[in-house]
């Protein structure tokens, strides 16, 4: 009996080991077959002096109004009116909201729904202290080493500078859109937007616009950030985060240090215990969503051992989501991330505190809500004695778009297009984006830069030495050029 048993335990392992073989091999590529675009001539030198000029102009945004700020949105936009002479004569931008741009490049069918390209003209400040740290200085738009180094040459003027070159190209070659193409430029996505984009949705609302889709900044064409992948990997962002913080408050009788109160008992000491089941209890998570869209995309890419793994997630997701959650970015992809950022407690060395206070920043996965995010943290801290509110806003998750659509067909084309070389898939983006504000309006948004980035790199954006190749700013308006064309037709 026990002989026959173990025969038919081996033989069951055996035809386990032959399913997952047999379903990984089945899932074959998904990545999308086309030609390179054949090359695009491209004005490179007028392309980084305007680069160069839009990083000299100071537009910072900042929660307190930024002294001369207005004189230098005029400036970038007196230089861009000088730059693209068409694209200002022809569609005549509007306004909205003292500094951002709305551009309408009106087509010819009217049953074609319109679609939207975005990019902000703000950027965050530099600090003080930090611009000796730059190579060159962080507005000077130096041109060196084949890079235009400056704030705002990520994040995100080159978007905007690119946008408009690439129609300006179409427009002297005399291409006419039959869909309506709309370029959206505000000015104050870097606080939130409120008094640009969403000026520029409501007005589209009011209008009775109904978009077919968006693209806006965010994950870009990574090169040696996703283990077991050798080729370069663009990922198209199908939603991002939302963010909230929570202020965690806890009170007991002040009194003498000399005279402590038992473990747990005063404010500090309460404030600890809840802050450290916090720590030790990650909010649920797991492979869904975007994440698992992007993992179905790039798993038949990956060497042998991973890509079984992730073939087979009916069996191996418990151990892949431990694994995953190892790693900082892995990890805010599966699920709402918890973030202790600041504390404060007393007056004195020997005074107890009457209360202890600690704001906990949370990056909200699409599915959970501000709600169901104060829910469980209500649940993990289990002390009533620990008041939980919001400290500030705070905006829930945007939607989830799809990947199953022509209009991320028509994105993902134009990347393989100009990025030949580099594989495509759906992503998350872990942060914010003017995109959100267009979910009511629109039937997809998606968020994505048709730039290359190394490990590197990531740290530029809002960081020191914020900087872009010259060759990133061709390839950038050659992708703009074909997108444009694709979806004007």
């Amino acid at each position: 009996m026990i002989k026959r048993f173990l025969l038919f335990l081996l033989a069951a392992v055996l035809l386990l080991a032959l399913a997952l073989v047999a379903n990984t091999l089945r899932q074959g590529s998904r990545q999308l077959e086309v030609a390179p675009a054949p090359a695009l001539a491209v004005d490179r030198d007028g392309v980084v002096r305007t680069m160069a000029a839009a990083v000299r102009a100071k537009t910072v945004s900042g929660e307190k109004p930024v002294p001369g700020v207005d004189a230098e949105f005029d400036a970038l936009h007196a230089l861009l009116r000088e730059r693209y002479p068409r694209v200002f004569a022809e569609l005549a931008p509007e306004v909205v909201g003292a500094h951002s741009l709305l551009f309408t490049w009106k087509g010819s069918d009217p049953a074609l729904k319109p679609v939207a390209l975005m990019a902000h003209q703000d950027v965050v400040p530099v600090a003080a202290d930090t611009e000796s740290s730059w190579t060159h200085p962080p507005f000077g738009g130096v041109v060196e080493g084949g890079f235009v180094w400056g704030r705002g040459t990520l994040d995100d003027k080159s978007n905007l500078v690119t946008q408009l070159e690439a129609l300006e190209m179409l427009l002297k070659a005399g291409v006419k859109p039959r869909r309506t193409i709309y370029l959206v430029s505000g000015h104050d996505e870097e606080i939130g937007g409120e008094q640009g984009v969403v000026q520029i949705v409501k007005l589209l609302r009011e209008r009775g616009v109904r978009l077919d889709w968006v693209l806006d900044e965010g994950l870009v064409v990574t090169h040696g950030v996703m283990p077991g992948i050798d080729k370069p990997v663009a990922l198209i962002g199908l939603a991002e985060k939302g963010s909230v913080s929570l202020e965690l408050v806890a009170t007991a009788p002040p009194g003498h240090s000399s005279m402590p109160p038992g473990p747990g008992q005063g404010a500090v000491g309460r404030l600890a215990a809840a802050l450290a089941r916090l720590d030790a209890q990650p909010l649920p998570g797991g492979i869904q969503g975007a994440a698992a869209e992007m993992f179905e995309a790039i798993a038949p890419e990956m060497p042998f051992g991973q890509r079984l793994a992730l073939s087979n997630l009916w069996l191996t997701r418990p151990l892949v989501e431990r694994m995953l959650a190892k790693g900082a970015a892995t990890n805010a992809m599966l699920r709402t991330t918890t973030a202790m950022t600041m504390l404060s407690a007393g007056v004195k060395e020997n005074v107890l505190p009457g209360s202890a206070t600690a704001v906990v920043n949370f990056r909200i996965l699409p599915g959970d809500t501000i709600e169901s995010v104060r829910a469980e943290v209500r649940r993990i801290v289990a002390d009533d004695a620990v008041e939980i509110r919001l400290h500030g806003g705070g905006f829930n998750p945007s939607r989830l778009s799809t990947s199953h659509s022509d209009s991320f067909r028509l994105i993902e084309r134009a990347v393989r297009d100009v990025f030949p070389d580099a594989l495509v898939a759906p992503g998350l983006m872990l942060a914010a984006s003017d995109a959100r504000h267009f979910d009511g309006i629109s039937d997809a948004s998606y968020r994505f830069m048709p730039i290359r980035f190394d490990s590197e790199d990531l740290k530029r954006p809002h960081g020191t030495n914020e900087r872009i190749a010259v060759d990133q700013l061709v390839d950038m308006v050659r992708f703009y050029h074909r997108l444009l064309e694709q979806a004007a037709q």
